[in-house]
């Protein structure tokens, strides 16, 4: 994916509601800075492969990850949301569906089971063009689909994330959770990798 993307106006906002929260008294800055570096120590997209690898070996976890997400990621100790609750919805690839995330206002993304964003994710060319054209973005990607696969872009809100659950890879029946884990890209958790 190609594409600039510059966090200068956002990150004035941010310093701006941080200095206006201080200088109300409602939180100390040293007290920010410890609820943001304990929340992202534990965020990694080692989280959503973990979620996906138990979803592919326990079919009861997957048809609650499919019917609750935020419910299922919690059953094994991740809450989808960080500082305010949010709503996890998982989409499921298939034979026949691919899917891909997106949020076209900002970068809202399930950082706790996905880790930090990409940079490509915030990119005005992405969250415009995979809309538009989510094959042509796909194959930028290197991720090249049947013609007859269709593909269901899902825009995050400040309420609801998206995680995609890729398909299993053909051939992994003997494996270990771990090692099915060990398999899953981020990018296949966002959906623009097939794994």
């Amino acid at each position: 994916m190609t594409g600039t993307h510059t966090d200068a106006a956002v990150s004035r906002r941010v310093r701006r509601l941080e200095t206006l929260l201080e200088e109300r008294g409602v939180i100390a800055g040293a007290a920010l800075d410890e609820v943001i570096d304990a929340f992202m120590s534990e965020a990694s997209p080692a989280n959503g492969a973990r979620v996906t690898a138990r979803a592919w070996t326990d079919p009861a976890f997957r048809a609650r990850l499919l019917d609750d997400g935020t419910a299922a990621v919690a059953e094994l100790g991740f809450a989808a949301g960080g500082v305010q609750p949010q709503r996890l919805r998982v989409v499921e690839n298939t034979a026949d569906t691919h899917n891909v995330i997106v949020c076209t206002l900002c970068s809202c993304y399930p950082i706790r089971l996905l880790g930090p964003s990409p940079s490509w994710y915030k990119s005005e060319a992405y969250r415009s063009r995979v809309v538009r054209e989510p094959r042509s973005v796909l194959a930028e990607f290197g991720l090249h689909l049947p013609p007859e696969t269709r593909i269901t872009v899902w825009d995050s809100t400040s309420e609801t994330r998206y995680m995609v659950l890729p398909r299993r890879p053909q051939d992994t029946d003997g494996l270990s959770e771990e090692e099915l884990a060990a398999l899953v890209s981020r990018n296949a958790l966002i959906g623009t990798a097939s794994i």
